[in-house]
């Protein structure tokens, strides 16, 4: 099986055993064929025991897999006439950032999005999908020219964080995200996000503003990585898919959170296992949310993305009063 996980061992084993058994019939003559079906029951039950219950820690590999479609991947299969746009008119071209104008069933939109490297040249040439704060700007200047224009904008997150060299940082990394937050905070026209891989620290939500975020079923999105989290919690990195059990960073736990409005479901096995069907699955809740979204002016628009990230999360106030004073009057130096 191509691209196997670990925990996808059984199967593999199992198919191999049904293949093995069928070369074995046809050499000697010998008809199979129940035996056959009955593996193939047996596989198929199996298949959906292990596909039904991916723990968090096994969408974290899901997540990362090396043949997960890229934003490049997608948008090729989502959108006709893509023209790419480059550079931030400012520094230069940042090439772990893709961006620029497509049309989704027609209809004119900007998609951006953050790009990983298909081999080990091409990661490095996209610092492995961490932006350097012209990637940033790169996706605000498109940002920006799709409000002018009246665009919809479409963002596929993919990152395990901006990069975080010190290039990035001599050139205003933070500040450069920091700038995204804002604008796209205050675009009028309907943005839609969608976290396809990892999405990771400040680096995903700078193009993560949006009135509706999605999430791919076994993505995964969250403040720090699960390996980050156990480096700094328990001091032991090991502890990773602890941290990733802990954080609730799967769509499932952010849809329940409220941190995400839609789940796109992938193939059986994951989204590398059908690029066309994960595409066409994106597609049809673009298409659904994108709809919903444009009948809004762009007052209503920026209200709307102001009152999604504003009841994020959950606080409890006490209001009772204390029996006594935290500071006597003696404590303050009076008599």
């Amino acid at each position: 099986m191509a691209g196997e996980l670990p925990y996808e061992a059984p199967l593999t084993e199992m198919r191999k055993k049904i293949e093995e058994l069928q070369q074995f019939g046809l050499e000697k003559g010998i008809d199979f064929t129940e035996e056959v079906s009955r593996l193939e029951e047996r596989y198929t039950k199996l298949e959906e025991e292990i596909y039904s219950s991916i723990t968090a820690p096994q969408k974290v590999q899901l997540a990362r897999h090396h043949q997960r479609p890229t934003s490049l991947d997608l948008i090729s299969l989502i959108f006709t006439d893509f023209m790419e746009l480059h550079g931030d008119r400012l520094f230069g071209d940042d090439l772990a950032v893709i961006g620029g104008l497509a049309r989704l069933s027609g209809t004119p939109v900007t998609v951006i999005g953050q790009q990983r490297g298909k081999d080990t040249k091409d990661n490095i040439a996209r610092f492995f999908g961490s932006a350097h704060p012209e990637g940033f700007r790169k996706a605000l200047r498109l940002m920006r020219q799709a409000d002018k224009f009246g665009r919809p904008v479409i963002t596929f997150v993919d990152t395990k964080g901006a990069y975080p060299g010190k290039t990035a940082e001599e050139r205003g990394q933070s500040e450069a995200i920091a700038r995204n937050l804002i604008e796209m905070a205050k675009l009028s026209v309907p943005v839609i996000c969608v976290v396809i891989g990892e999405g990771g620290s400040g680096g995903a939500l700078a193009m993560a503003v949006g009135n509706r975020v999605l999430m791919l079923e076994h993505a995964i999105y969250s403040a720090i990585s699960p390996n980050g989290a156990a480096s700094i919690l328990w001091k032991d990195a090991s502890k990773a898919d602890q941290a990733a059990e802990a954080m609730k960073i799967t769509a499932q736990h952010l849809i329940e959170m409220e941190v995400v409005e839609d789940i796109v479901p992938e193939p059986k096995g994951g989204a590398h296992r059908d690029y066309e069907a994960t595409a066409e699955a994106i597609k049809q809740k673009l298409e659904q949310h994108l709809a919903e979204l444009s009948s809004m002016t762009g007052e209503q628009l920026r209200q709307d993305r102001y009152n999604k990230f504003r009841k994020i999360g959950e606080f409890q106030e006490n209001m009772e009063k204390l029996e006594e004073p935290i500071l006597e009057d003696s404590a303050l130096g009076k008599d």
